[in-house]
């Protein structure tokens, strides 16, 4: 029998259930996760949109800010009466430094309000030098002129619209306070801070609505008394944890004072800046990797940020390896640290990641990249508003204004804030650019420098000069982030009917033998006649064969069953010269190997697809020259020119009648790869080939353009270049003068002048009698300038990606020294696996290059392409699709006459960049089906179902008919079987069936007999 339950019972067990659900939400609320950030989606595409640079703005009340820290710019460390602290004192024993050699904005206030001005900055966070106010630390008398300082810098930041964000303490203790008590060793700060701060909140706090107390005690405790590499430079692995417990305990006791004595009238907010490192696994898959990633970041952020934004204890981590060091919170204690933040002040710099060594790395990979940990700050700490106090790289201290890497550091950092906005949902409403001024980096001195404005420590005035990274920091403020160009926008419409549309490979290497020549054998052969498996033949008899057909070659059936899947109008391929002539000249023609291009070029044209021939395709590997000619020199050689014009005479005469355009040369303009022993080797190399262009040119406009009706040109490599830092002329200047060594260099001769580019001739003339190289470009005669000038029906140029250009002086007499140039990689962009940049809108400028330069040519883009993973090539769809755009654009709006878009390449190539729309095993990848999509609805139309061209449009392809297709020859092969077996049954049949009746009819003959009898005698009396 089952007892009810009684009324104090049900109470009682409810009570306890109501604890229970609270108990699981305190621990759910604390429940770290931020392990997840290591956890990759591998579904997730390179090119999603949440994971690539964003275009579009931030939030209109976001705090963009420059910050400084008092002891590093301040300067005049006795002046007016201020007090010295442990760096002054650091400096002068440890690091052999003066303080009076800063920026000394002290007494140039001044002309840092006027850098703020200058930078349109809404926020300003700086620091108050605790020894400034109160020489001994403790607070009796102030110190009225460094009173005076600060209220005349927060009136000025008042004045201008500016929101001050002040830091209490940023590293620049008393020194008194440590000489008489340890600095934070002892517990007595605690006391000393509070006091301290309490004065700056009455004097101050009726102007400064974010109060940060202390900025990134973790650098203070380990760095000051663990590795002594700052101030005050004691090693002792015991006081570092206590030195964190009392920094902790410290900012708990000034919260808790604000938040109840000054909170209510002066509404503002109060944290302490927590500064990280961040770590990612060498393996993302691997858990134990991951763990050591987590374990790392809880022993630097999580060390504070855990009892502040957490529970008020620390890590797990650190409290499990640091047992019998590590000093333990009361429970009082826990409850009055945890939740002491109004918001999560976060500093993400270089001071964070050094030195190295000293940071708990796990054996994992340091990264710079501030999503994740922002991200990490999410999952760990309940998704608290974030301002970014500090956030920078460094230069060299020989950097004056050009800090052109600084640029692509703080483009890589705030657009990852502007992504944790908009993809993550985390609330920052706040980013500091570090630091306004240069000035004393701590442990390395004046050896490096993070301002955005230059000062000359040693000049009397310290101007403040802005570097190229306060331009371009002011140009974000003024945008509010990354806002998207009108020129970045899509553009729906169409190429015209009549564009091409093809995919370039590179030199097909022919068969000289029929790989199916049985059907070509007159002989006939018994096998296995003695029981050994060979072939003996009968004499005498003859059989009748076929003739010799294309498709005998089995490497042509397996080009067209990819040219077919392609759906493509041209399709580029390059000859294999060496293999046609392997003496190098007209006296040994292969014919197999002429034989096998012509059934090439004939079955692709019975598929609609379009040959563009290649003459000659060097690459950095092969030359792909004759032997002999390899031997005479190549291209160095004189002779190879002519030998070149008969080679290519030889193709017109026997190809011609099946090709519309050729290329003679693929990239002479990287010949430097091959001959590139100097610069001299290099030009002389590219000046005979440019001249045996144009001989080949000549002889098929005299000989053969009247009745075959083709063009002929070469391709150059025109990758587009911009410079680096575009605030600097010297960058602008080696931009185009790349394009000038790179494209110029063999399209001025064609298209224009019939000589070298004057501003190529130019400066290689200059370098020269400056000693700085022994470089020179070959001369044309009158009689070459005529031959080579207009030699070109078309501009031909493959583009891949676009080169960011730093002029950089080099001394030398190579092809790569000449131009004076630098690269530097934006990893804001897309990078590919062999990290090629994805930059669509290099393209479209280049085109408009060729068109300014040599007025309104026919131009083809003969290759372009990237490199991506085996099969899921994501990738390489979000490159075409982006530089077919640029092209459309380049075609509609810029009124470029581009005619045709080659995509590169067909095939993989083994132990190579992957480049291909199919493997080497020659299976499609998801980019095939992308492009025959682009190709059928000709661009990008509004209306994926119109067709301007009158031809029907593609429907889905009917899988039963692609199958029938595909195994064609199979399903003959089986319907043959299938009629030989209907034969076969139906003979089966009739013998059996003849068999039946014969065996009737022997059963029955006593009753048939007399019938027959009787028939014929009835038929006789007739």
């Amino acid at each position: 029998m089952l007892q009810k339950d009684t009324m104090p019972t049900r109470q009682l067990r409810g009570s306890i259930a109501l604890w229970a659900l609270v108990l699981m939400q305190a621990v759910a609320g604390f429940d770290r996760n931020g392990k997840s950030v290591w956890e990759k989606d591998a579904g997730l595409s390179p090119v999603n949109e949440t994971q690539m640079f964003v275009h579009d703005t931030f939030p209109p009340a976001f705090l963009w800010g420059v910050g400084t820290g008092a002891f590093q710019v301040e300067g005049n460390n006795r002046k007016d009466g201020k007090g010295l602290s442990i760096w002054d004192l650091f400096i002068h024993s440890a690091l052999s430094s003066r303080t009076d050699e800063f920026s000394d904005s002290y007494t140039f206030l001044e002309k840092d309000l006027s850098a703020l001005d200058f930078l349109g900055v809404s926020s300003y966070h700086f620091s108050i030098s605790w020894p400034r106010l109160f020489p001994t630390g403790l607070v009796a008398t102030v110190n009225e002129k460094g009173l005076s300082y600060y209220n005349s810098l927060l009136d000025a930041l008042i004045y201008r619209r500016i929101e001050p964000i002040v830091t209490l303490f940023h590293w620049d203790l008393p020194w008194a306070l440590q000489e008489k008590y340890g600095g934070w060793k002892n517990e007595s700060l605690v006391d000393i801070f509070n006091d301290y701060a309490t004065f700056c909140f009455q004097e101050f706090g009726d102007r400064v609505k974010y109060w940060i107390t202390i900025h990134n005690p973790y650098l203070v405790a380990w760095h000051g008394y663990g590795t002594g590499i700052h101030a005050p430079g004691e090693r002792q692995e015991k006081a570092v944890y206590r030195v964190g417990h009392n920094l902790i305990k410290a900012h708990s006791r000034v919260w808790h004072t604000y938040d109840k004595h000054f909170r209510s009238h002066q509404n503002g907010f109060l944290s302490i800046t927590l500064g990280s490192h961040w770590i990612e696994p060498t393996k993302f898959k691997d858990s134990s990797d991951i763990t050591k990633c987590q374990q790392s970041m809880q022993k630097v952020l999580g060390w504070f940020a855990k009892p502040i934004h957490g529970d008020g204890d620390y890590p797990e981590e650190l409290k499990n390896e640091l047992a019998f060091i590590l000093p333990n919170f009361t429970n009082t204690e826990k409850s009055q640290i945890k939740g002491t933040a109004d918001f999560f002040a976060f500093s993400f710099g270089p001071n964070n990641f050094t030195p190295l060594n000293k940071l708990p790395r796990m054996g994992q990979t340091f990264s710079l990249n501030l999503r994740g940990v922002l991200k990490w700050i999410k999952l760990e700490y309940n998704n608290p508003r974030i301002l970014i106090t500090e956030n920078g790289w460094f230069t060299n201290g020989h950097v004056r204004i050009e800090d052109t890497t600084i640029i692509y550091l703080m483009k890589n950092f705030v657009n990852k804030v502007l992504q944790v906005i908009k993809y993550d949902q985390i609330d920052v409403f706040g980013y500091t650019a570090w630091s306004l001024l240069d000035g004393y980096e701590w442990q390395q001195g004046i050896g490096n420098r993070r301002g955005l404005f230059y000062v000359d420590f040693n000049s009397k005035e310290k101007e403040r000069i802005p570097k190229t990274s306060a331009l371009y920091y002011k140009q974000i403020i003024q945008a509010n982030g990354f806002p998207l160009k009108e020129s970045t926008s899509a553009l729906h419409s169409q190429f015209p009917c009549d564009f091409s549309w093809g995919v370039t490979e590179s030199v097909i290497k022919a068969e000289s033998v029929a790989s199916s020549p049985q059907f070509c054998d007159p002989n006939l052969y018994l096998w296995n006649v003695t029981g050994d498996g060979l072939f003996y033949q009968v004499k005498g008899v003859k059989l009748k064969t076929r003739p010799a057909q294309c498709t005998d070659f089995i490497s042509i059936k397996t080009q067209l069953e990819l040219l077919s899947k392609m759906k493509i109008t041209h399709y580029r391929f390059a000859l294999d010269w060496s293999l046609l002539l392997p003496s190098g000249n007209l006296s040994s023609i292969n014919h197999q190997v002429l034989r096998y291009y012509r059934c090439v070029i004939s079955e692709m044209l019975k598929l609609n697809v379009k040959p563009v021939v290649t003459l000659h395709y060097p690459t950095y590997r092969s030359l792909g020259l004759p032997t002999p000619l390899i031997q005479n020199g190549g291209w160095l050689n004189r002779s190879t020119v002519h030998a070149f014009r008969d080679y290519a005479g030889m193709c017109f005469q026997e190809l011609g009648d099946l090709v519309e355009l050729w290329i003679t040369i693929n990239e002479p303009n990287r010949f430097n790869d091959v001959y590139n022993s100097s610069s001299n080797d290099t030009y002389r190399a590219v000046h005979h080939v440019l001249i045996a262009h144009a001989l080949a040119w000549r002889l098929y406009d005299e000989r053969y353009r009247s009745f075959q009706h083709g063009q002929v040109s070469l391709s150059l490599h025109s990758d587009w270049a911009e410079p680096a830092n575009p605030f600097l002329d010297t960058h602008q200047k080696a931009a185009e003068r790349f394009l000038q060594f790179e494209i110029a260099w063999l399209s001025d001769p064609l298209f224009k002048t019939g000589d070298y580019p004057e501003a190529m001739r130019g400066y290689l003339d200059y370098k020269k009698s400056e000693g700085l190289s022994r470089s020179s470009l070959p001369h044309f005669t009158e009689e070459e300038k005529e031959l080579v000038k207009g030699a070109a029906d078309f501009f031909a140029l493959n583009h891949f990606t676009t080169r960011f250009v730093i002029h950089e002086s080099k001394n030398g007499s190579r092809y790569e020294y000449d131009q004076d140039i630098q690269f530097l990689q934006d990893f804001t962009y897309l990078i590919s696996p062999f990290r090629s940049a994805v930059i669509p809108s290099g393209l479209r400028k280049v085109l408009n290059w060729v068109k300014k330069h040599y007025g309104d040519v026919d131009i083809y883009i003969t290759a372009s392409g990237i490199d991506d993973q085996p099969l899921n090539d994501n990738l390489r769809k979000f490159y075409i699709e982006k530089y077919v755009q640029e092209t459309l654009k380049a075609h509609h709006i810029d009124k470029v006459n581009v005619r045709g878009y080659f995509a590169f390449k067909l095939t993989d190539e083994i132990a190579r960049p992957k480049l291909g729309f199919f493997t080497t095993e020659r299976k499609a990848k998801t980019s095939v089906q992308f492009y025959n999509h682009l190709i059928s609805n000709k661009g990008f139309p509004l209306d994926a179902t119109s067709n301007m061209c009158g031809q029907p449009n593609e429907t889905a392809p009917c899988t039963l008919c692609l199958f029938l297709l595909q195994k064609k020859p199979l399903i003959f092969f089986g319907c043959c079987l299938f009629c030989n077996l209907i034969l076969l049954l139906s003979i089966v049949v009739f013998h059996k069936r003849k068999r039946r009746k014969w065996r009737w009819s022997k059963n029955f003959q006593p009753l048939c007999i007399p019938v027959k009898n009787r028939q014929k005698k009835g038929l006789n009396q007739i």
